[in-house]
């Protein structure tokens, strides 16, 4: 394609998590003509100027906040004035708690815009991309706390494209203020650059500031133009093409680094409760309250893995901490290793000498074996609880639990499980719990969800050389409580939805907000009542809506303060849900999952149970790209996936007809073995287990044309429970290709090539790229291997670790098929049948025998089946956590799904 219509368009997204509000725009220019899929190479060069005629023309970051509810556009507009196209790469960076709202592209006056479904109707988008190994919604890292929204696109002749993204997020008030840090890199002068952020708080805005890390003093007093009055903020930064040059005779730019505005609002009055079309928000932090005396206990982790920085930066932040516990105080010291031992083994009061003495003991302290983790976190709350029972209910300081640990339970009591109910059990919501989870070698969601069930929160220190400030950054917000047993009350009738109203603490900097729904004709009689307990003295307050001022706001900010208002409640709602279900199991989480979702589709946001696909924008395919929100620290990455930009939106007669030719999308069979089944030409998936006893090889894939063979071995736990059925996974893989004599065995233990001759033989800590007869065999470390046989099939073999020392599981595999291009029609197995498309009606849904479950009737291959909705998980992306996706789930060891009865598919070898 020539011309304007010759725009093609690659895209991904990148996640990882985020503790402060940020958004980068960081466009950088790559020259290079479009290239079909089998020659497509990722372009390296990056110009800092106008590169063969292609340029940004403009790059806009429009933040508008109302009430802390902060609303971006970022816009940017591309100009290919050369005779022939030049790819571009347009990068953004936004906070993992945010969520897409909107995302569209325009090109030759045409625009193609991102359309919101749930992750079942998106799928055939998103994996096919993934089978292709290819960035289509997939995620690698981006620094610390950051997820990356990437388009590569080549700009046809004398063309120009325009891509606008929205996002959205609620602030969140830390020490004193809120911070929106902006990352700028366009890595080439602009024509016309701009940040603009509108700030709207009804409470009045009581301090205002900007800064640019990039900026001289001088530069940023010319550029930056800040002001604020009553409720408006304003802030504008609008650098021209020669304040934007590093040097007066460069055509390089000076703009990298972070843009950030602080502000912060009046707390004149007690409370602060707003209200909009029948939604409320209430912000409570009041000010000039006594700080609390607090009874503190730090539980460390001394277990050999924390040796060389991780021990010095903790003790030099402990050092540091110790040195600001206030007199007045309690505390002691836990240390856990494969032994568990305390400083005192009670509370002692923060006097100098007492200091001094502990710091002493952080100095000499030494590293010794595993990590009893479970003993340690039960010896402080032991102190703590002892220390509670001896004050009055009114007198008894704040008590606050810290534990920072590197690793993963290996001493003691391992199961994780059993350890979220000891903690639980030992607290009994008596105080907060919270954890610090250092580096990345570690279970953060076990922590994230100990602490969340024990009325605090999880944060990750990673290894850097500022950790000792990461550490001490965290003690600052707790280290100060002026309240605690904070409850938020409104009237049972007069309130229809509400989020969490039931604090253990209130921090000095911090701020609790509650949102909900208001009941028709009920806002007369709407009040909200706090309760709370401060220094020797109960708290109470009544807050009441002032109707006037409600009105005279709307008049000044009319239908933006209504929207606000209701998307802050929706974004808090969603946010809560997804934190409650990743506490959940079975029935439970599949409700919750439920509420998410129905949320998610009607507010537009792109959550973990939504993906967002680019209606007009295809690959050559046929398929759609998938905008999606993945969990934190999955990485993929591969060769970039090309979109055209079609001139019309393709009809959906003309996409069924598109996507009825492809093959199905298996992902492949995990745990205790599920097996699921994606059909994307029905935008659905089908599951079925296989039971069998631990031992039994079973044959996975087997092409009769070419001999080519994956096979796959039970294995069962080292024990069973009373009163359970044993369960079994795949314990063992062979993968032979006999045109190549190929042959690869995998276990948990070790990769063996070749095995019947005498191979090489590797093991799970390796890195490693193997190549032998047009077969490339991918080792990455800890976490899974993928095959990849030339101009052929892809799979992949997931690790699944499992906590060391369990007397009952033992560490297991998954498989997944990729890519299952040049398989013969004639490929059979328990997967390979399924390479092909498969035609199946679902009718008669209806309530189950569980009645939290779906039936339905299913006619495929000209049988009817009972089918029951159900949710299984995909580890092919997460070995840790896994994807949920919901299927419908064959019963019977898939009796009428696979061809034959699942006995025939029992091998005797595995080759």
């Amino acid at each position: 394609m020539d011309g304007a219509m010759g725009l093609r368009v690659l895209l991904c997204l990148c996640l990882v998590s985020l503790l402060t509000l940020q958004a980068m725009p960081a466009l950088g220019l790559a020259t290079g003509r479009p290239r079909g899929r089998e020659k497509r190479q990722a372009v390296d060069t990056v110009s800092e100027s106008h590169v063969d005629g292609v340029f940004i023309k403009s790059l806009k970051v429009n933040c508008k906040v109302t009430s802390r509810f902060a609303h971006y556009v970022i816009t940017s507009q591309v100009v290919n004035s050369a005779d022939e196209a030049r790819e571009v790469a347009f990068d953004v960076e936004i906070p993992k708690t945010a969520f897409i709202s909107d995302f569209a592209i325009t090109a030759d006056r045409n625009t193609f815009i991102g359309d919101i479904k749930d992750k079942v109707s998106a799928w055939k988008q998103y994996r096919k991309a993934a089978i292709l190994g290819e960035n289509a919604g997939l995620v690698r890292a981006s620094g610390r706390n950051m997820e990356q929204f990437t388009i590569h696109i080549s700009v046809g002749a004398q063309s120009k494209a325009t891509f606008q993204l929205t996002y959205e997020e609620v602030l969140k008030r830390r020490l004193m203020q809120y911070d929106i840090v902006i990352k700028v890199k366009p890595k080439q002068l602009v024509q016309h650059f701009e940040i603009d952020v509108d700030i709207f708080e009804p409470q009045g805005i009581s301090k205002l500031d900007a800064q640019a890390s990039f900026l001289s003093k001088e530069l940023a007093a010319q550029t930056i133009k800040k002001s604020f009055s009553g409720k408006k903020g304003h802030v504008l930064f609008r650098p021209t093409v020669s304040q934007q040059q590093s040097c007066s005779t460069c055509s390089t730019s000076l703009l990298n680094g972070d843009f950030k505005v602080t502000y912060d609002v009046n707390r004149d009055k007690l409370c602060d409760l707003l209200v909009a079309n029948n939604y409320f928000a209430h912000f409570f932090a009041p000010q000039n309250l006594t700080n609390m005396s607090k009874n503190l206990v730090f539980v460390i982790d001394i277990s050999g893995s924390m040796e060389g920085q991780k021990v010095k930066q903790t003790k030099e932040a402990l050092l540091k901490i110790l040195g600001d516990v206030k007199p007045g105080d309690n505390f002691d010291l836990v240390l856990f290793g494969s032994q568990v031992q305390s400083w005192k083994g009670s509370l002692v009061p923060a006097t100098q000498a007492n200091l001094q003495a502990a710091q002493d003991f952080v100095r000499r302290f030494s590293l010794a074996g595993a990590t009893n983790l479970n003993g340690g976190l039960l010896r402080g709350i032991e102190i703590l609880n002892k220390a509670q029972g001896s004050h009055p209910e009114l007198s008894s300081p704040a008590s606050i639990l810290i534990m920072l640990t590197d690793g993963e339970p290996t001493e003691g009591e391992t199961d994780r499980s059993q350890i979220l109910k000891n903690v639980r059990n030992a607290i009994r919501g008596r105080f907060p719990l919270y954890n610090l989870g250092f580096g990345h070698d570690l279970d953060f969601n076990f922590l994230e969800v100990m602490s969340m069930e024990n009325s605090g929160w999880a944060q990750r220190i990673y290894e850097d050389h500022d950790a000792t400030q990461q550490l001490q950054g965290f003690y600052n917000q707790v280290a100060n409580p002026l309240l605690t047993d904070v409850e938020l009350q409104y009237p049972q009738d007069s309130v229809l939805t509400l989020t969490q109203h039931r604090h253990k603490q209130y921090y000095d900097g911090s701020e609790i907000v509650v949102a909900g729904r208001i009941a028709d004709h009920k806002l007369s009689s709407f009040k909200a009542d706090v309760r709370a307990r401060g220094e020797r003295q109960e708290f109470k307050a009544t807050c009441l809506v002032d109707e006037e001022e409600m009105k005279k706001l709307l008049r000044e900010r009319g239908h933006m303060l209504e929207n606000h208002v209701e998307r802050l409640w929706a974004y808090l709602t969603i946010q809560e849900l997804l934190a409650k279900r990743m506490k959940m199991e079975g029935e439970e989480k599949a409700n919750l999952s439920s509420q998410v979702l129905k949320m998610s589709l009607d507010y537009q946001f792109v959550t973990p149970l939504t993906s967002m696909t680019i209606r007009g924008l295809t690959d050559q395919d046929g398929l759609e790209p998938t905008i999606d929100k993945t969990p934190e620290g999955i990485e993929m990455v591969g060769p970039r996936r090309t979109f055209v930009l079609s001139a019309t939106q393709p009809s959906p007669t003309a996409r069924t007809s598109i996507v009825s030719k492809l093959p199905n999308q298996v992902t492949g069979v995990d745990t205790d073995p599920h097996f699921i089944i994606y059909v994307p030409q029905k935008e659905d998936s089908l599951c079925f287990n296989i039971n069998e006893e631990p031992g039994v090889i079973l044959s996975l894939v087997q092409d009769p044309d070419t001999g080519f063979s994956v096979n796959g071995q039970l294995v069962g736990n080292k024990a069973s429970r009373p009163g359970q059925p044993e369960g079994t996974y795949f314990g063992r893989f062979g993968i032979s290709n006999p045109a190549s004599d190929f042959q690869l065995e995998v276990t948990p233990q070790n990769i063996t090539l070749n095995p019947s001759s005498g191979g090489p033989v590797f093991s799970w800590r390796d890195q490693a790229t193997l190549q032998k007869d047009g077969v490339i065999v991918t080792i990455n470390k800890k976490r899974n291997l993928v095959v990849s046989v030339e101009d052929g099939a892809t799979f992949e073999i997931v690790l699944h670790r499992t906590w060391k020392g369990s007397a009952v599981h033992q560490d297991f595999l998954g498989f997944y098929v990729l890519n299952s291009f040049q398989m013969s029609a004639r490929t059979q197995g328990l997967l390979g049948q399924f390479f092909y498309p498969l035609d199946f009606e679902v009718s008669d849904i209806r309530p189950g025998s569980d009645p939290m479950k779906l039936d339905a009737t299913m006619v495929v291959k000209n049988q009817q089946l009972t089918v029951t909705r159900g949710l299984q998980r995909d580890y092919s992306k997460d070995s840790r956590h896994g994807t949920e996706v919901s299927c419908w789930f064959i019963h019977n060891n898939g009796a009428g799904l696979i061809d034959g009865v699942h006995t025939d598919y029992i091998v005797p070898d595995i080759f």
